[in-house]
């Protein structure tokens, strides 16, 4: 028989074999870590003795703690892939999470930013307008990479100097489950890393394309709050996230007429459906449009 707790350890140290990004293996934890907290009144269980009664109670469980919908999904995602990689592993029989009702999840579409309200912002920023910070040349330029490649934060903060090339016009991004694709840099990024390389203090044998004042890697943590800094003290929404410049890359690009599937690319989805949300966005962006300008709407 295997110790739940074991099997949780064993899991996480196999997604950080895998290459997943930090992010991803705290949160895996700390729900994996709730889920084995729940059994502790009544003993730990066995691995092989989770069945679908007792999964349901746990799911019941999560309801009542008043959860919302995003958080219960999440939860039910890390215990089925917890019993998938025990299967894997030929602990288990089957899967019997699989087999839990997932709750389904009202669409919602992300909250985008003007091409003016993101241009106005990295102009501020670039401007040194209304935040000094001793790395303006290195805010400067992972704001304009996050915009310019459309990437996400953890792929950010991963990017080697190896991996950009400046001359070309390319950069090498490695993204979830540690693929990796190639997005083109747009000339004010490639501008704005230009203005940060001879400002950049690493430590010995750091490759970190953005470092920090001690010389080793920027984490994303750090970049979420210099980013929620910068929006806040220019534009006042202290919602703008990191994220918030991936969604304006692809709906920009949408609305002025790039591919879908391109897009995908550029993105790095898997599937086209996670990609076409922006179609809904652009959308809803020119019903408002009409809405505003149309004598009869």
């Amino acid at each position: 028989m295997a110790a739940l707790r074991a099997s949780i350890t064993k899991y996480l140290r196999e997604l950080e074999r895998r290459g997943a990004s930090k992010h991803t293996v705290r949160n895996y934890c700390s729900d994996l870590e709730q889920f084995a907290a729940y059994f502790d009144p009544t003993g730990e269980p066995a691995v092989e003795r989770l069945d679908l009664p007792l999964l349901r109670e746990w799911l019941a469980w999560l309801y009542d703690q008043g959860l919302t919908v995003v958080s219960v999904r999440r939860k039910i995602a890390a215990v089925r892939a917890l019993l998938k990689f025990l299967v894997q592993e030929g602990v288990l029989a089957s899967n019997v999470a699989a087999r839990l009702r997932t709750p389904k999840m009202k669409q919602r579409l992300p909250d985008v930013m003007s091409a003016e309200k993101t241009n106005n912002l990295l102009d501020a920023v670039e401007a040194g307008q209304p935040v000094e910070k001793p790395s303006k040349e290195r805010d400067m330029a992972f704001l304009e990479l996050l915009y310019g490649c459309g990437i996400r934060v953890s792929e950010l903060v991963g990017i080697n100097l190896e991996d950009i090339d400046l001359r070309e016009g390319w950069l090498r991004v490695r993204g979830k489950g540690n693929k990796e694709r190639q997005v083109p840099i747009a000339g004010r990024a490639v501008s704005a890393v230009e203005r940060w390389l001879p400002e950049r203090k690493a430590s010995p044998g750091e490759r970190a394309l953005f470092v920090g004042s001690r010389g080793t890697r920027l984490s994303d943590r750090q970049v979420r709050r210099l980013v929620k800094l910068y929006a806040l003290f220019v534009t006042g929404d202290s919602t703008v996230h990191p994220h918030s410049f991936r969604h304006a890359y692809a709906t920009h690009l949408l609305s002025d007429g790039a591919d879908l599937r391109a897009i995908q690319e550029l993105l790095g989805h898997a599937r086209l459906s996670t990609t076409q949300k922006y179609t809904q966005v652009s959308l809803k962006d020119l019903q408002a449009v009409y809405d505003r300008a149309h004598p009869k709407a």
